[in-house]
């Protein structure tokens, strides 16, 4: 059952996806060739503290970093280490969770580095391009499965591909709620939307095959051709006017 929120835990919320956002661009803003992952996330810890809320992922089923930093070829729940280092022409995707006042916010960002060949800054474009499609969708009239058709219609006409083995999630008072939304599906599929609900949704997308593998470290989720990926992720909660979106990406990317 997906749980509806109120509207008071709905200002929560976006009060959460407020300061999530603001964290995130922060992080964003400071990484630049040569820093090390493990010192993005250490300015991620600072920004914890200084807004005074807890990272959601640190220890989350033993995850053990508090952000998430992947790059190129790696999606998602890239491990911050001081032997991996950003380079010029890199594409870096930044996953930030907090808790704050008993609710979870969730945001994720790709960002390019330097003269980063066009084939990836499109990538990145029509990645993010994919919330437009998803705000057309996200309301009482639709179901779950409009959100997840309107991102693989999107993707696939510029002749990418979405990832499938990794979705998009309810959130509240839990980081992961009811339901998975997979970024494929079929129109008119799924649960009736509700005002009310309120989703974590993540385009993930890649230049190759949808197809991913885990490395031996347990969490980072890698392309299995190593063709390079780009992920974001955004919150949005279902109104009776359609969606308002609780989260914001404001660095360029």
């Amino acid at each position: 059952m997906i749980e509806l929120k109120t509207k008071p835990e709905i200002l929560i919320l976006k009060e959460t996806g407020d300061i999530v956002s603001e964290i995130l661009s922060e992080i964003v803003s400071n990484i630049k060739p040569g820093i090390t992952t493990k010192h993005i996330e250490e300015i991620a810890d600072k920004l914890f503290k200084k807004n005074n809320v807890q990272p959601a992922f640190k220890g989350y089923l033993g995850y053990p970093g508090s952000i998430c930093v992947s790059i190129n070829e790696e999606l998602v729940h890239g491990i911050p280490s001081r032997n991996k280092i950003v380079k010029d022409n890199d594409i870096v995707k930044i996953d930030v969770g907090i808790k704050h006042k008993g609710f979870y916010g969730d945001v994720a960002q790709t960002v390019s580095l330097g003269n980063t060949i066009k084939e990836n800054k499109d990538l990145l474009q029509v990645t993010y391009d994919s919330f437009e499609n998803i705000k057309k969708y996200a309301n009482k009239y639709c179901k779950l499965g409009d959100i997840s058709a309107s991102v693989q219609e999107h993707v696939e006409s510029y002749g990418y591909s979405v990832i499938r083995d990794f979705v998009g999630h309810g959130i509240g008072r839990n980081l992961h709620e009811k339901p998975e939304i997979p970024n494929f599906g079929k129109h008119s599929t799924g649960p009736n939307l509700m005002p009310g609900m309120v989703f974590a949704v993540e385009p993930m997308v890649t230049i190759g095959s949808w197809e991913v593998n885990i490395l031996e470290d347990g969490w980072t989720v890698v392309t299995k051709d190593k063709k390079c990926c780009a992920h974001f992720e955004h919150m949005l909660a279902i109104t009776e006017n359609g969606c308002e979106m609780l989260t914001k990406i404001t660095n360029k990317f």
